[in-house]
This record gives structure tokens, sequence and C-alpha cells, in this order.
């Protein structure tokens, strides 16, 4: 099978990328070379990535994942980010499809959802409270649109969580916290918002790639969360990562600067990913975590 990853050298784009491989199936990523080089990765790399990539370099392919974007869900210039974020997914999702594809796995977000409360059911009203949310709802609506005219394509959306493991150390401020708060315990005690009981829907790496695969093997299109289906606090991360690196670190609260439009609690309804997609999640927060110190990449 032949595979076009966008992003393939960010976080999901990488492991993706190395899983594919591994599988025995020809790889072509768009990237940049700023975020990280994979060790091990054997077929092409079209730099410098997603935007002004070699549309003559992809050529034919069979299955698309779509992870590039701009995920900086405080990027404000709204102009930008429909640009990067939809326009270009537009122009994508034509040119394979006009060469091909039949196959379609594209990234979304949980961010739709905006303030709607947790659990998050693939049904709750739309909410989207940022340029990024509002982009990857209305690639939601373009995708879907484009799957219903044509019976021949298979088109998945994932509704990504808050997504942890190896290989994030290159996204700075935008890591998880779960990476953040290893970094800061490294030094002395973390800082947590005030009062550490705001709750993300973790999800595992490992777990994002299993849902991208079996996403690609789907015999319809739709749109489905991808998480863990459980809320982990501040307080538990911390908590666990002194269980992991054997310290005794305490968190030390700060004032939220971004009180009133913050999302307290993520969390995933994962019901019908399974009905649709066969996705169970096999990592819980504790279990993912243990894997990621183990990777030797969380410090």
């Amino acid at each position: 099978m032949r595979c076009l990853v966008t992003g393939g050298t960010g976080l999901v784009g990488s492991n993706l990328t190395l899983a594919l491989q591994e599988q025995g199936h020809e790889v072509i990523i768009t990237g940049h070379e700023s975020e990280q080089v994979i060790p091990g990765f054997k077929g092409k790399c079209l730099y410098p990535g997603f935007i002004g990539i070699d549309w003559d370099a992809i050529g034919n392919i069979d299955v698309l994942f779509h992870q590039a974007a701009i995920n900086g869900t405080r990027v404000n210039d709204e102009k930008e980010i429909m640009r990067a974020n939809l326009e270009s997914s537009k122009h994508l999702f034509n040119y394979v499809i006009a060469h091909g594809c039949k196959k379609i796995v594209y990234a979304s977000s949980t961010a739709i959802y905006g303030n709607n409360p947790a659990p998050y059911h693939e049904s709750d009203p739309p909410d989207p409270q940022t340029p990024y949310a509002k982009a990857k709802l209305l690639l939601d609506d373009f995708s879907m649109e484009l799957a219903a005219k044509d019976s021949s394509l298979t088109i998945v959306g994932l509704r990504y969580c808050n997504i942890f493991g190896p290989r994030e150390n290159h996204k700075g401020t935008r890591a998880t916290m779960v990476y953040q708060f290893a970094q800061q315990m490294q030094k002395g005690n973390p800082k947590l918002f005030k009062f550490g009981d705001q709750k993300r829907d973790y999800i595992y790496i490992k777990d994002v790639v299993k849902a991208n695969i079996l996403a690609s093997k789907a015999n319809e299109s739709c749109i489905v969360n991808c998480g863990s289906g459980t809320a982990t606090s501040f307080n538990r991360i911390v908590e666990q990562l002194n269980f992991v690196l054997g310290m005794n670190r305490k968190p030390e609260y700060i004032e939220n600067p971004f009180q009133g439009e913050y999302q307290n609690h993520t969390e995933c309804d994962m019901s019908l990913a399974k009905e649709k997609i066969g996705f169970v999640p096999e990592y819980s927060f504790e279990k993912g975590l243990m894997d990621y110190y183990d990777s030797g990449f969380l410090i």
C-alpha cells in the first residue's frame, strides 16, 4: 500500500509513519526538519512541509493520512488558520482523489465541542471557540459532503483529544502538560492552575496510531472521537509522574490566565468509534505514562 502522511515529522505523523513502514507499506511524508528527523525512515520526505509541497512527487497513493495543521489552539489569525488548515486541506483532498485515492483519514479535534459538557458525543452541537476549532469543524463538514457525493470514497475524521507520548518534545509550549510537568519536575515543583482539578482526556500515541490504521480500513465514511474515554486531572498527572520518576514534588498552584475560555474538563464518549471503525483504546493513562517513560522520550 502506498501512503501519504502529511505532518509526518509531528507527534502523530512520525509515530504513524514508523508503524506503517514496519507493516511493510511505502510511505511518503511531508514535514519539517525543524520538528524532528525520524530515525530509520526509509521513504521520501517532501520539505518544507504540507504548504508548498511538490505535488508531482506525490503521484498516485492508496491512503492519505492527513495530520498536518497549524495546531496552536490559541493562534488568533483566523485568515491564516483557514488558509492552512481548511483551504489547503481541501486542495489536498481533491488532488489525491483525482489521482485515484479512495481512502482518507484526517485529524479533526474535540476543540469543536468548545464549552459543551463532557463526555463529548459526536452528535453534540458544535461550539467552536477559536479559529482553530472553526477550521476543523468546517473541514468536517467539507469531508462528509465530499464523501456523500462519491460512494467510492471512504473518509474518516478522528476528533483527537489530548495526545501524549514519544516524539512530542519538539512542540515546546504546545506539548502536553504530561511532558511539561515532567520537565518542570526535573528542576523543582510543577506549576498548576488553581487547584489542579482540571481534567483532560489523555490518549496515548500508540492508541492514536491504532485508530488511524483502523480508520483506513473502515467501510463507511464517518467522524468519530479519538480519546481514551477517561479524564485525568492535573493533580493526578503529577502524582503519577512522582511515582514513575521516583520523586516527591509538590504542586505549586498559580492563577489561570485563560479563565473563562479554558476547557476545564475534556472527555470523549468512545462508543461510536468502536461501532464505526472497531477502535477500543488499549492504554490507560497510567499504562501509557509508564510506556512513555520506558521509551526514553519523557525526560
